[in-house]
């Protein structure tokens, strides 16, 4: 067996935090929502997706499951994007604080900043490195 692409990430948090983090996704980072299949654990949430694909998965728990998550070393999920000058303007629009880094040998240009719920979010943009 081998991999062949990261299917998924998946984020789990009480109902009020997943509307926030979904708002977040769709508004900032520019996912769409899309079809999330019935589970037969009776899970609820959504399903965001990127063109086809559900590349990011909001699963609601109970307040006291948040915290029976081990502590982890996850740093940040990274998303393939278009129009880095739009990207900055629905940042800065929304007040929201980035970094950005260049990596001229993968002719890219990142951003990095954070959800609502601290977790790291990466949006890259092939652009030739050049900042817009």
């Amino acid at each position: 067996m081998s991999a062949t692409g990261l299917g998924h990430a998946n984020l789990r948090a009480p109902a009020a935090t997943i509307e926030q983090l979904r708002r977040f996704y769709i508004d900032i980072v520019g996912l769409h929502a899309g079809v999330r299949p019935q589970f037969s654990s009776g899970s609820s949430g959504h399903w965001l997706y990127a063109g086809n694909r559900a590349v990011l998965h909001l699963t609601v728990t109970a307040d006291c499951a948040v915290t029976a998550q081990p502590p982890g070393v996850f740093n940040h999920i990274a998303f393939d994007c278009d129009d880095l000058d739009a990207a900055k303007a629905r940042l800065d629009a929304a007040g929201i604080t980035y970094r950005i880094d260049v990596v001229d040998e993968l002719q890219q240009v990142q951003l990095f900043l954070a959800d609502p719920t601290g977790v790291g979010v990466e949006l890259t943009f092939t652009n030739g490195g050049a900042i817009t």
